[in-house]
């Protein structure tokens, strides 16, 4: 018999005081062991999100190495594993803490964390700089996410990247973005209807409306179906 060795991790929610709730991420602290293909391979087990694999950083200036994957991909950058991730080496004293400040040595490069002190401790990051892309056409975004193009906000979707090139949708109202579906026949038009090749089924694509803290992202993309039969429409999480 091949003998076995167990790794430590944690599984975490994100952006919530509820256990069982909102964004779900493993955190593996010391991935020292693991290379590429068995992080990826681990990722897609797990079947969350996002998976954060914790490495010794190869700059002085940064606390630790996190490589991010999804369970189809690696990711350069993605805010809640960081967050997660940064909460992890928090609470194993990886991180000491009384350290105010910290960075953390990512794909896209190094990101700034800012603690503040509590129980739990708040956490704040910095994104890489957003970068503008062009804009898309309207009522194929609106195709993609199960809505009609009078569902948007008069503002032409546009392609931003903080680290992973997204496009933002503005919708009128609440309704809209509780309506919203991740329809993939409607997400192959505008990957059809477009030339760059960032423009595919694993791009997520917010939903915002002009009421303060009301916006969705898909995460279906991310995420494997366990179940066999095909699906065209997931909900967003």
């Amino acid at each position: 018999m091949t003998p076995t060795k167990s790794y430590p991790y944690a599984v975490v929610n994100v952006f919530t005081t509820e256990p069982l709730s909102v964004n779900s991420l493993a955190v593996f602290p010391d991935a020292s062991e693991f290379d590429t293909e068995t992080m990826q391979k681990i990722a897609r087990e797990l079947n969350l999100t996002e998976t954060a694999f914790v490495l010794p950083a190869t700059r002085l200036d940064c606390a630790a190495r996190v490589r991010i994957f999804t369970p189809t991909k690696e990711t350069p950058f993605a805010g809640h594993p960081t967050v997660g991730t940064a909460f992890v080496l928090l609470q194993r004293g990886i991180v000491s803490s009384s350290c105010h400040e910290f960075l953390l040595e990512e794909e896209v490069g190094p990101i700034p964390l800012r603690i503040e002190a509590g129980t739990p401790p708040l956490i704040w990051l910095r994104t890489p700089a957003i970068h503008e892309g062009r804009c898309l056409d309207g009522s194929l975004c609106a195709r993609a996410l199960g809505l009609e193009p009078h569902d948007l906000l008069a503002v032409e979707p546009q392609m931003l990247n903080a680290g992973n090139p997204t496009v933002v949708v503005a919708v009128k109202d609440k309704a809209a973005v509780d309506r919203a579906w991740l329809d993939l026949s409607g997400l192959r038009s505008l990957k059809d209807m477009e030339s760059s090749p960032s423009v595919s089924s694993s791009l997520p694509l917010p939903l915002m409306a002009p009421i303060p803290g009301c916006s969705r992202l898909s995460t279906a993309s991310r995420k494997i179906p366990r179940l066999g039969a095909q699906q065209d429409r997931w909900p967003f999480s």
